[in-house]
């Protein structure tokens, strides 16, 4: 009995929370009068499939599809990588201060993206990298705060024999960390991947601060500007909002196994 309940209730919480999403597609697919007398039903009466084709034609699609792309991408790299090695020199490096520099790097954590910007734009205004993408991909060439932490938590669980026969074998910090521990640390690379990917691919605050011509937008801020071009055409800008997002729902159904394994295997002993 206390089964079923449970899978009743998580049932009708599951579908409160699609309901907006499912909205969404419907949305996408009715004609303008449709809109004005669809309410709350998620079945149009007249199906409107061009609604797609025409709402990515209305503005340059592709343009900003390329800029979130490169946005996103180098950033999951370079986060990732970087995060995991500085994870592992916390982990098995021995170095005096190593615990202090460690719980530095956790204090970081809580401060806010809004107290960094001011810092940040002067800092790429003075390196005159306004109105590019370098101030909206380089700060995460350095690793996230919350990345390292997971890592430095996953490694730690890590046999210490590992580190220790490498060593003796002649192997280099950097080897071991890229030939052992690397390949080890699938699941929380996976976990910490897909959390960037969402990040930076749904990042409207940095873009809308540093860029202003329209070569540079990125698919969030072209979103926030389709009203502008298509004004009040709630089906196209469903539709193209559909599309913005389809790909961090995808990403996070097909890896959400990965992404709970691995956070939840750094917390374990």
């Amino acid at each position: 009995m206390g089964k079923a309940t449970n899978i009743v209730v998580l049932t009708i919480g599951s579908l409160v929370f699609a309901y907006p999403f499912l909205w969404m597609i419907a949305t996408s697919l009715r004609t303008r009068q449709g809109v004005a007398s669809g309410g709350i039903s998620l079945w149009p009466i007249q199906w409107q499939f061009n609604n797609y084709t025409s709402g990515l034609a209305s503005f340059p699609f592709f343009t900003y599809l390329t800029n979130s792309l490169l946005t996103t991408l180098i950033p999951v790299v370079g986060s990732v990588l970087v995060s995991s090695l500085v994870g592992f020199g916390f982990a098995r490096i021995p170095a005096r201060g190593s615990g202090l520099l460690f719980g530095i790097v956790l204090a970081t954590m809580l401060l806010p993206q809004e107290v960094t910007l001011v810092p940040q734009f002067i800092l790429f205004r003075s390196l005159d990298m306004m109105d590019t993408l370098y101030p909206i991909i380089l700060p995460f060439m350095f690793g996230m705060p919350f990345f390292i932490f997971l890592f430095r938590q996953f490694y730690m669980r890590l046999p210490a024999s590992l580190t220790d026969a490498a060593v003796v074998d002649g192997a280099g910090w950097f080897r071991i960390w890229r030939s052992i521990y690397l390949p080890l640390s699938q699941p929380i690379l996976v976990a910490a991947a897909v959390l960037q990917f969402m990040s930076s691919w749904n990042n409207f605050l940095t873009p809308t601060i540093f860029i202003q011509s329209d070569r540079w937008k990125t698919l969030p801020m072209a979103l926030a500007g389709f009203t502008s071009v298509n004004r009040t055409d709630t089906s196209l800008l469903m539709a193209t909002s559909i599309i913005v997002v389809l790909p961090c729902v995808l990403i996070f159904f097909l890896a959400q196994r990965h992404i709970i394994g691995g956070i939840s295997f750094t917390g374990t002993k």
